[in-house]
């Protein structure tokens, strides 16, 4: 959803999912995004079930298909006005958020202490998907601070942040952080007709969970949508009370809530975050998001 807001900011449309290619417009840049994918390839015995098997690898192979399409297709008539010329590849920004989920599930079923174990091959890997010149790379949010999480591991209380948070949790995501802006650096240097941007997205959130009642949030670690007295049922998850379905209920004022479903934030708190990052004051080296894109295509991978 940050990157929605984002194209908002710009004056863009929003861009068309790849796997909604039917009937899809692709003028302006493709949408790999799926909800639940890691950059670990989701073979079942690291991961188990629950994650989207559109990972990372999965990702780049369908936009080398589109970059192929666009290339054998352009040149027919009815398909340039839902393609992107083939030189708008090496143009194009493209943007990185991912890595979350990784985080999260290896938490679910292991030790901090070995996901910090994990974080260099997380980085190797997402590193190996840097081969185009222009990247906005967004690191990871404060994961302790997801409502689920507080949910289903209630830490100990010296275990809790000043914002109510789960200290080690966020400790975690702060060092994938930390390998991530190193490894950048690095690429940064070497690639040298490359510019790649590091987005400090874990700032902009944390600000605005701990200062939430200043931006006009509530309850900064509750969510909206939910199961009236059931904290257990995920907003996605029917209930089943005397044989009748019972769906959860959003809220009456979701854009006072930072998170939606206690995982994925609200379209306010989006909203806000695109804000906070679009004018480069968080990026590493600090440049505006309109330097790039204002007329130009975007390539989105999550």
């Amino acid at each position: 959803m940050k990157g929605e807001y984002l194209l908002l900011l710009l004056g863009l449309p929003f861009l068309s999912a790849y796997l909604d290619a039917v009937r899809a417009n692709f003028q302006h840049g493709a949408d790999f995004a799926a909800s639940g994918t890691t950059i670990q390839h989701v073979d079942g015995k690291l991961y188990g079930g629950g994650l989207n098997p559109l990972s990372l690898d999965v990702q780049l192979s369908q936009f080398e298909a589109i970059k192929e399409q666009a290339s054998e297709l352009y040149a027919q008539d009815n398909a340039k006005n839902r393609l992107p010329r083939i030189e708008d590849f090496s143009k194009a920004l493209y943007t990185f958020d991912i890595g979350q989920n990784d985080i999260h599930h290896a938490l679910a079923t292991s030790t901090v202490d070995e996901v910090r174990e994990l974080i260099p091959e997380l980085i190797n890997q997402f590193a190996l998907a840097i081969k185009a010149r222009t990247f906005w790379i967004h690191n990871t949010g404060p994961i302790g601070c997801l409502p689920y999480l507080l949910l289903k591991y209630p830490p100990k209380p010296g275990n809790v942040d000043e914002a109510g948070c789960i200290k080690s949790y966020n400790e975690v995501a702060k060092e994938f952080n930390r390998q991530l802006k190193s490894r950048i650096s690095e690429l940064q240097a070497q690639l040298h007709d490359s510019l790649l941007v590091y987005v400090d997205i874990y700032s902009a959130k944390y600000s605005l969970i701990s200062e939430s009642k200043k931006y006009g949030f509530v309850d900064p670690l509750g969510y909206c949508c939910k199961h009236a007295g059931n904290s257990s049922l995920r907003c996605w998850r029917k209930n089943t009370v005397n044989g009748t379905a019972v769906y959860a209920t959003p809220c009456s004022n979701p854009s006072e809530y930072i998170s939606w479903d206690s995982i994925h934030y609200t379209e306010a708190a989006n909203r806000w975050v695109a804000n906070q990052i679009s004018d480069g004051s968080l990026s590493d080296p600090p440049v505006p998001l309109t330097r790039f894109c204002t007329k130009s295509n975007l390539q989105r991978i999550t």
